[in-house]
C-alpha cells in the first residue's frame, strides 16, 4: 500500500515547488503533479488524472494502487465532474450515485476538470480512506493546482 508522505508544508509553498517543476510538457506536468502531492498532501490514498479522449476518461498519470483505466462521461464521480465541468466534494462516495469503486478504501473524493481555451481535457481526481476528508479549501487547492498547471502546460 502507498501511503502519504506528508510533510508541513502549506498550499502556497506546494504551490511555488509545483511551479518550479513544470516544464510545459503535458504528461511530464501530470506525472510531476500527482507524485508532488501525493508526498505533500495529508489523507490521501490515491491522486491522478483521467484524460478525455473518444468522449471517455482513460488513466493517466497518478499516485496509489492500480486504478480504473477507462471512465465513462456518464459515471461515478469523475464522470459527472467532467459532464457537468465543475469541481465536485464529495464527503461519502458510497451515497454518490453511480459512485465507481476502484480502490475500495477510498470515502471521499474531490474531483476538478481540466479545462483550458473552453476545452475539457480531463479531471485531476483526489481521494481519501477518511470520510468527509475535505473542505471547501482543499477543492480552492486543487482548483490553484489545476490553474496553474493549465497556465504552464502546453497542449
Amino acid at each position: 500500500m502507498q501511503t502519504s508522505q506528508f510533510t508541513q508544508l502549506s498550499h502556497q509553498e506546494i504551490l511555488q515547488e509545483l511551479s518550479g517543476l513544470l516544464t510545459g510538457r503535458w504528461i511530464t506536468d501530470l506525472a510531476n503533479t500527482s507524485a508532488l502531492l501525493m508526498l505533500h498532501v495529508s489523507d490521501i490514498n490515491w491522486i491522478g488524472f483521467y484524460l478525455l479522449e473518444s468522449e471517455a476518461l482513460w488513466l493517466g498519470p497518478f499516485q496509489g494502487l492500480p486504478a480504473c483505466t477507462y471512465i465513462p462521461l456518464n459515471k461515478g464521480v469523475c464522470g459527472a465532474a467532467a459532464t457537468q465541468k465543475k469541481s465536485l466534494l464529495v464527503a461519502n462516495v458510497d451515497e454518490f450515485p453511480g459512485h465507481i469503486v476502484c480502490d475500495s478504501r477510498s470515502k471521499s473524493e474531490v474531483v476538478v476538470p481540466l479545462i483550458k481555451n473552453g476545452l475539457l481535457l480531463g479531471v485531476l481526481d483526489v481521494d481519501s480512506a477518511s470520510l468527509n476528508r475535505f473542505g471547501e479549501a482543499d477543492q480552492m487547492f486543487f482548483e490553484k493546482v489545476v490553474q496553474l498547471l493549465l497556465s504552464k502546460t502546453t497542449i
